[in-house]
Parts: structure tokens; C-alpha cells; sequence
């Protein structure tokens, strides 16, 4: 993205266009945080029969979340005498910056992405590594067994869905030749039946289906949620934390969804493109939005519908069962491309 600037400032351009974006960007996030807390909790109660939050703010509880956001912001900070002082501090910054870094290839429209890498496929996947270091960093520092188990369940998690996940975003890449985000989408122009989950039938699907339940064990949602299990770990490895830095996590958490979500959306279900050529006067940020929304919609729907995993069922899912389908799944691809041309 660039932005129209006066002569003498024509030098600072890039600097500025990335503050500018980094700036709208961090806003969105908080955004799309503050309402997928209230959505949230909307979905699993109505799943539940339960009308949720109705009272904070009128119109069925509205500022529910906002109240929520003042009352994080207000509590008191505490670091365990235990701890490690400094990797406690550092630790929810780490694992936010490593959210907020997969917005930057996410292209919003056409003229919307804060830097269109010739590698944005690989840049996703290399920055998510950054979360699983912050998340044992705030494990380790908290001094807290339940925290250390947390920490060290979603680093196996993580480290071993990375795979399925890796290979199924690489049967678009094939599909298209470039690793390019905004080449991707612009090769599913046209209408819905062009966007690639539903080509070459039925592998790119079954790519789609995998990376979307590896995706819920990358950002450790139900079923998938052993990192953070109430039931076994307290809290898992954010036990110890509390006001601010808790929110960091939290804030950090939604914005994995989206970033996953909208990696979907881009590679699979043609990011901003519409959903038929009749309907390119809808602006693209509404179509990108819209369809990364729908994803999150059904990352909650699951997570209030699935029992949790245990971890040995966990690890049988990776390795036994979507990494042969991935592999496998990727050689038909592969196969296909090469006859089709």
C-alpha cells in the first residue's frame, strides 16, 4: 500500500505507508477482537440455549466486551516472586507481535495489503513460528508446572500441525506458481466455481478440509485446546498472568483465528474476488472480511459443539491421519497440474 504524499515527504513514503497500515491494522485488530468476544459468547450461548450478554450497554449486551477490556486494563499487574521476571514480561508481547506480523501479506483488495512478498505463503507459516516461542517462553518463566505443561503441550501441538498445514497450502501455490498472495487470488477470478477449492476436485477440497482442522490445533482451539485445558492445567501456560499482559494473549489468540482464517479465504475461496463477476461493485474488503468472518464463525461453532481431544487422539490425528492424506493429497495435485498442461 502506498500513500499520496506532498514532494518533500516523497522520501518517507514507504516508512509512512507501513506506520500508516501497521496503525489501521492494530485498529482493525482490537475491532475485530472486541466483537468476536461478544460473538463469541452470543454463538455458545444460542448453541446452548442461553441468551448470552443482554444487560452491558442495551441491545443485547453490546459493550459486554468493552467492559471487559477497561476491567483487564484496570487490574492489577502481578508477577510471581518465582518467576523470571524478565521472560514473563517479554512473553505475551512475543506472541502478539507474532500475530500482528501475519497481517502484513493478508491481502484486504486489490490496492489493500500491507506488502504483497513474492514468498507470502512462506512468510505466513515461518511468523506463526514466533507464537509457539512466546508461548513457551511464558510457560518456562511462570515458574508454574501448569503453566510448563501448557507450554510444552502447544509447542509439540504446534510444531507437529505445522506440517499438514504447510502441505496443504502448498497445493494452491502449485496450482497457481507463485507463492504470492495477491497472484493466488487474482488467479480465482471470475466467480465462485474458479476459486480453487473447488478445482481439481476432490483434492484441493480435501487440502481445504485439512488445513482448516490443522489450523484449529495452530491456534489452539477446540477440539485442539489441550494447551489451555481448564479441566487438567488451571489455565495452561497463561496460569500465572493477569490484567494487561493476560489481554495480550487473548488479543493474540482472536487475531491467530482471523490470520488462519483469512489465509483460507485467500488461498481457497478467493480472498477479495466476489462471489460472481455481477457483484465486483461490493468493495473487496467486505468480501475478504466476510468470508475470514464466516471461517471464525465456524472455528466457535465448533469449539462449542466438540469434546476436547486427548493428547495421545491429539498427535494420532497429525501423524496418522492428516499427514498421509496431505502427502498423498499433494502427489494427485501434483500429478494433475503436470497432465493438465
Amino acid at each position: 500500500m502506498t500513500l499520496p504524499l506532498p514532494e518533500f515527504l516523497m522520501p518517507y513514503q514507504q516508512l509512512l505507508s507501513m506506520l500508516v497500515y501497521g496503525a489501521g491494522v492494530t485498529a482493525f485488530l482490537f475491532i475485530f477482537v472486541l466483537f468476536s468476544n461478544w460473538w463469541e459468547r452470543k454463538v455458545s450461548a444460542h448453541i446452548q440455549d442461553r441468551l448470552g450478554p443482554m444487560e452491558t450497554g442495551g441491545w443485547h449486551g453490546w459493550a459486554q466486551a468493552f467492559a471487559d477490556a477497561i476491567k483487564l486494563l484496570v487490574k492489577e499487574d502481578i508477577i510471581p516472586k518465582a518467576a523470571d521476571s524478565k521472560l514473563f514480561r517479554l512473553a505475551p508481547y512475543l506472541v502478539f507481535v507474532g500475530s500482528l506480523a501475519g497481517f502484513a501479506v493478508l491481502p484486504f483488495a486489490a490496492n489493500l495489503i500491507g506488502s504483497d512478498l513474492n514468498i507470502g505463503v512462506f512468510y505466513v507459516v515461518a511468523v506463526s513460528s514466533m507464537v509457539v516461542i512466546g508461548i513457551l517462553m511464558a510457560g518456562w518463566a511462570s515458574n508454574n508446572k501448569w503453566a510448563l505443561f501448557g507450554a510444552m503441550r502447544s509447542a509439540a501441538q504446534m510444531v507437529s500441525y505445522e506440517v499438514p498445514v504447510a502441505l496443504s497450502l502448498l497445493i494452491p501455490v502449485m496450482m497457481t506458481g507463485s507463492m504470492s498472495m495477491q497472484e493466488i487470488v487474482n488467479a480465482q477470478a471470475g466467480g465462485f466455481w474458479k476459486w480453487f477449492v473447488f478445482q481439481s476436485a476432490p483434492f484441493s477440497l480435501i487440502a481445504f478440509i485439512i488445513y482448516f482442522w490443522a489450523s484449529l490445533a495452530e491456534v489452539n482451539r477446540t477440539p485442539f485446546d489441550l494447551p489451555e485445558a481448564d479441566s487438567e492445567l488451571v489455565a495452561g501456560y497463561f496460569t500465572e498472568y493477569s490484567g494487561m499482559r493476560f489481554s495480550m494473549f487473548f488479543l493474540a489468540e482472536y487475531g491467530n483465528m482471523f490470520v488462519v482464517a483469512s489465509v483460507a479465504a485467500t488461498v481457497f475461496l478467493g480472498g477479495w474476488q466476489p462471489l460472481l463477476p455481477a457483484l465486483k461493485f461490493i468493495p473487496g474488503p467486505i468480501w475478504f472480511i466476510g468470508k475470514s468472518m464466516f471461517l471464525v464463525f465456524v472455528q466457535m461453532w465448533l469449539r462449542w459443539t466438540l469434546p476436547r481431544l486427548r493428547v495421545d487422539q491429539l498427535m494420532f490425528v497429525c501423524w496418522k491421519i492428516f499427514m498421509p492424506f496431505a502427502f498423498v493429497n499433494l502427489m494427485l495435485v501434483g500429478l494433475w497440474v503436470v497432465l493438465a498442461k
